[in-house]
């Protein structure tokens, strides 16, 4: 993990304070947003239909925002691993911004920082903003704190 980072579940604050990123990029593909909305139910024009979507200000499909958010798993599985825990659980979200717009077939990457790490029964509560960026693009297309929980 070259540009990330790797703790026991012990030493989380330790780290805090601590930048992660950037992981690798994330093409996303047309046939992953179909799929996302025939999951989701969000069968909005934007996402899924190309001819529908030309017209539009973004002149093509662009990724739900939801779907966006989803990949915050694997884009930071490369880059931010915690060992030692008996269960690490996705425990909300303090901020949750879509600032700019993912067009399909475009290239997505993830960085962070360990913003607080507050001690909680049997583990330790870690609160991590973290921002996706579009390759090439100007403003990030995903900004939230995430609250995750680590247990023992």
């Amino acid at each position: 993990m070259t540009s990330g980072l790797s703790v026991a579940i012990g030493d989380l604050p330790s780290i805090q304070g601590s930048t992660f990123g950037p992981s690798d990029w994330l093409e996303i593909t047309q046939e992953q947003v179909n799929d996302y909305a025939r999951l989701s139910g969000d069968m909005n024009p934007i996402h899924i239909d190309p001819e529908f979507a030309a017209s539009t200000p973004y002149g093509g499909t662009i990724v739900h925002g939801l779907f966006t958010l989803s990949l915050v798993v694997p884009l930071m599985a490369g880059i931010f691993e915690v060992t030692d825990v008996g269960m690490g659980i996705n425990y909300g979200s303090n901020k949750l911004r879509f600032p700019a717009p993912v067009p399909v077939g475009s290239r997505v990457r993830l960085r962070g920082v360990v913003s607080s790490v507050t001690e909680v029964p049997g583990g330790f509560q870690v609160e991590v903003p973290v921002t996706v960026e579009v390759e090439g693009g100007e403003k990030p297309v995903l900004a939230t704190e995430l609250v995750l929980r680590f247990y023992r």
